[in-house]
């Protein structure tokens, strides 16, 4: 802490920290963790002064992400809380913690807190809760945050993101305050807040990630490998790849945890651009094959070899010209992913459906649904294939591939 900042304590707060948080659940307790962290500063007029937002990775699965829209692929490189503790300690220190319902919000960062061992001050006991302010100021309003933004003619477009949210109290912190004036309306969370005790976190200070902006999203994995001289790929280095791409494409998607590995395998076999876009066509020749194999091409299987060109960066005729190939020429050996009948297949996430109801149909399949992935598991069902969850890391380390329950419902047809 500077000389300067130590000054403007010793005096009072330097104003407010508005806060929102985005998590996997509703409680600390039952193992939630925050997934997404927005703070505006203002200064003691409520004027806003500066702001900072950072998905985090919770080292979990994300819960019902058709509430806060965040996928494991968004969180998969984000700092952990750990990782961001001296940030987050430096935001807070000396400032008057705001949220719409605070206790929820500094409920999480107290249990985050704690679960790094930093000894945070009572956020909630020195803070201010624009929700239940809502009675004083807006006493016809909704308690929700969306209802007392509608009332007080504040903007909320994007509401659960965090940083968004957190706006918008600081939004309606401001209208509190010129409310009140000329008098603070709290002077009791000024007094606490500017002598509340913040320990000293050395480290801490990972750079933040804010949401849409993973790479996964911006960068086929194709750009990632680098573009040198081919060399010739021998089966021995070829063999390895087209499996694991073979698995990765099962769900007629490549997660961003699916193009790391592919990315790393072919880095590691020294596979360049060209080497690949070789064995990307050799791949759909294969597929093409198959489709051939009972002298008619369907509708369904046409539609299938276009999106297998799509998702390896292939040209718009590739699929005629592997079919072409497919009729003339023998296919390059590739050992197809294949379910038998007695596999075990694990389910993890939230799903549309419930669980049960996609056990009952794996089993009337012929497959054998198992609670936990071990080594004899065949197939993990994710409702993110990017999932972060205890049995998806395990999936990955065992090299179980990892489906959308989509791919499974075609994989059941």
């Amino acid at each position: 802490m500077g000389a300067e900042e130590g000054k403007q304590m010793a005096s009072g707060p330097a104003g407010y920290a508005v806060i929102d948080v985005e998590t996997t659940g509703l409680r600390p307790s039952w193992h939630d963790r925050i997934i997404e962290i927005g703070v505006v500063h203002t200064d003691l007029d409520g004027q806003v002064t500066g702001e900072w937002s950072t998905l985090v990775n919770p080292e979990r699965d994300l819960g019902l992400q058709r509430i806060h829209g965040i996928s494991a692929a968004d969180v998969r490189h984000a700092p952990t809380f750990k990782e961001i503790t001296g940030t987050m300690t430096t935001l807070l220190r000396g400032r008057v913690p705001v949220a719409h319902n605070l206790r929820f919000d500094t409920g999480f960062l107290e249990a985050e807190f704690s679960r790094v061992g930093v000894a945070a001050p009572p956020l909630a006991g020195i803070g201010v809760c624009t929700m239940a302010e809502a009675g004083r100021f807006l006493p016809h309003a909704p308690r929700n945050l969306a209802g007392c933004c509608a009332v007080a003619d504040i903007p909320l477009d994007g509401h659960h993101d965090a940083l968004i949210d957190a706006r918008a109290a600081a939004s309606l912190l401001r209208h509190y305050l010129d409310l009140a004036r000329p008098e603070s309306p709290w002077p009791q969370a000024l007094r606490s807040s500017a002598a509340a005790e913040w320990p000293v976190f050395h480290g801490g200070d990972a750079p933040w990630v804010r949401r849409g902006v993973s790479a996964e999203r911006q960068r086929h994995f194709l750009a990632r490998i680098l573009d040198r001289v081919p060399q010739t790929a021998q089966p021995v280095q070829a063999g390895p790849y087209l499996a694991l791409l073979d698995q990765a494409l099962l769900d007629h998607h490549i997660s961003a945890a699916e193009a790391d590995a592919l990315v790393e395998l072919a880095t590691g076999l020294g596979l360049c651009r060209a080497d690949l876009d070789r064995l990307h066509r050799d791949y759909l020749v294969a597929l093409a094959h198959g489709a051939l194999s009972d002298g008619v091409v369907t509708d369904a299987e046409r539609h299938e070899l276009d999106q297998i060109a799509v998702l390896l960066h292939l040209p718009a005729t590739a699929t005629g010209d592997a079919l072409d190939q497919a009729a003339t020429r023998a296919s390059v050996p590739l050992a197809r992913f294949a379910l038998q009948q007695g596999d075990l297949v694990v389910f993890t996430g939230e799903m549309a459906e419930d669980r049960e109801t996609w056990e009952r149909r794996a089993r009337q399949a012929g497959y054998v649904p198992h609670q936990n992935v071990t080594k004899k598991v065949g197939l993990l069902v994710a409702a993110d294939p990017d999932s972060l969850s205890g049995k998806a890391r395990k999936a990955r380390a065992y090299g179980i591939p990892i489906i959308t329950p989509d791919a499974f419902a075609r994989m059941l047809a």
